[in-house]
């Protein structure tokens, strides 16, 4: 009997999930991988089970979709189809030299993942598979203003995973500031479990959406959900600032107000238009990035900041598929579709078929629609042109490091730095724990240079004591 082909899924959120019961389905033996204790990702994060959580769905949408995966996952694993690794971090994937395409387009080589187990990410576990599913998701964009590092501001991706995984408010009087569709579902859900929302921000100008018309319309359901939002929002009484942007975070040892004021159409502040917002908590968010670090690590062509696929989900790297944010930013649903057209599509290469097209045709048309609906989104919601302006000389920029705006600046006037490698070696920005993810756009949007990925050899701090032993095998 032929041994069942391995395949490595990285990522358990919706991608990562729906993938995995594909390929399962289809006779290949897989393990998931991920650094959360349970499944689902960000979208679909669970409050821990000590927590005794009475009605967990009443911080989600979408909950059917994720009691069919959380069930379907657990009826694979029972039958020794899937193998769950969970508290498990990835820092590197693989790739044995010999590896190469065959006739079926999949690779004829293997590839261990390694990763680093528990909350101190010090003992190592090894993976072995025949292919590799990145479906690493993403994080979000953070922009520096004038005392966002004060004890009370968050990431609006933050506010809601305290919400969805901890139960608990991050304050009782918020504030939620930035751009883009996250704001809403943060904004009703603080409200929701009630934190009293003063404002929400939103920098955008929905008239913009007009010029798109054609394309939201033909995304009937996203637009409804968009309107049970606003509804939701007006039965809270949250106001809406629109063309609007904060510009401070004011406080002594931690957030008391924010600043916010009008933007004019080239995306500068109206002189005179500022209000200040009593609050205890800012959730901020300006969009989110892909998580590529993987994915350059091991060579595969990005597109812009994402990692470039073609139409079943596969890199340029023989036996490497992508699916979910990592490809680009576009929601659970998107993901969804693509999970499913990877798993379908390795479970048929593994198997040296290709893959029935009509097999995930409603998936491919579901993701060629959101693909357009989000580019659409992404061109309305981007953050104010000119936000640079507003951050002060000494704004803390890297966090890790604790480099100033000024010394960035300095860099680039004083010191002829033309992008951001070389800003990074002249101030130390982007060096820290989290190796310029944080702080990466806002240093490349004051030094005035493109934003481009930077290639890591891994995708994680990794101590030194792992790489110099052998490492160990999953249980």
């Amino acid at each position: 009997m032929t041994e069942r082909r391995r395949l490595a899924v990285i990522g358990a959120g919706p991608a990562g999930l729906t993938a995995a019961l594909a390929a399962a389905a289809r006779g290949v033996r897989v393990t998931l991988v991920d650094s959360a204790p349970q499944a689902g990702g960000q979208f679909y994060r669970q409050p821990a089970p000590g927590l005794g959580a009475r009605r967990p769905q009443a911080l989600h949408h979408q909950w059917r979709t994720w009691e069919r995966l959380r069930d379907g996952l657990a009826a694979h694993i029972a039958a020794g189809r899937v193998t769950h690794l969970t508290d498990h971090h990835v820092w590197f994937v693989e790739r044995e030299s010999g590896t190469a395409a065959d006739d079926t387009g999949q690779g004829s080589g293997s590839f261990t993942v390694h990763a680093l187990l528990g909350p101190e990410q010090e003992e190592p576990v090894t993976v072995h598979a025949d292919a590799v599913l990145l479906a690493t998701g993403g994080y979000e964009k953070v922009l520096p203003f004038p005392g966002w590092t004060l004890p009370g501001v968050v990431t609006a991706g933050g506010a809601q995973a305290m919400l969805k995984g901890g139960l608990v408010l991050p304050g009782r009087t918020a504030v939620v500031a930035g751009t883009g569709p996250l704001l809403l579902p943060v904004a009703v859900g603080l409200a929701s479990a009630g934190a009293r929302v003063a404002a929400l921000v939103e920098s955008a100008d929905p008239r913009a959406f007009v010029r798109h018309a054609r394309v939201l319309a033909a995304h009937p359901a996203k637009l409804a959900e968009g309107a049970r939002y606003a509804a939701e929002l007006a039965r809270h009484g949250v106001r809406a600032q629109v063309r609007s942007t904060v510009v401070a975070a004011d406080g002594t040892r931690r957030l008391e107000a924010v600043t916010v004021a009008a933007l004019d159409g080239d995306g500068r502040v109206r002189p005179g238009t500022e209000r200040r917002i009593p609050c205890d908590t800012l959730a901020v968010g300006h969009g989110m990035l892909p998580h590529t670090d993987l994915a350059e690590a091991l060579g595969c062509r990005l597109d812009g900041v994402a990692v470039a696929v073609d139409d079943e989900q596969r890199t340029d790297v023989p036996g490497v598929w992508a699916a979910g944010e990592a490809t680009g930013i576009g929601g659970a649903e998107l993901a969804l579709a693509e999970g499913r057209i990877a798993g379908l599509s390795i479970a048929a290469r593994l198997d040296s078929r290709t893959p029935d097209r009509s097999s995930y045709a409603s998936a491919a048309k579901t993701r060629g629609g959101l693909r357009e609906f989000f580019a659409a989104v992404d061109t309305v919601c981007a953050p104010p042109a000119h936000w640079a302006e507003q951050v002060t000389d000494d704004t803390v920029v890297c966090r890790c490091e604790e480099v100033p705006a000024s010394a960035i600046r300095e860099a680039v006037d004083e010191l002829g730095a033309g992008d951001v490698r070389t800003v990074k070696l002249l101030t130390r920005a982007g060096m820290g724990w989290c190796q310029g993810r944080m702080c990466g756009p806002a240093v490349a949007g004051l030094a005035r240079c493109p934003e481009t990925p930077s290639r890591r050899p891994f995708a994680r701090p990794v101590p030194l004591g792992v790489l110099a032993r052998e490492p160990g095998e999953p249980s």
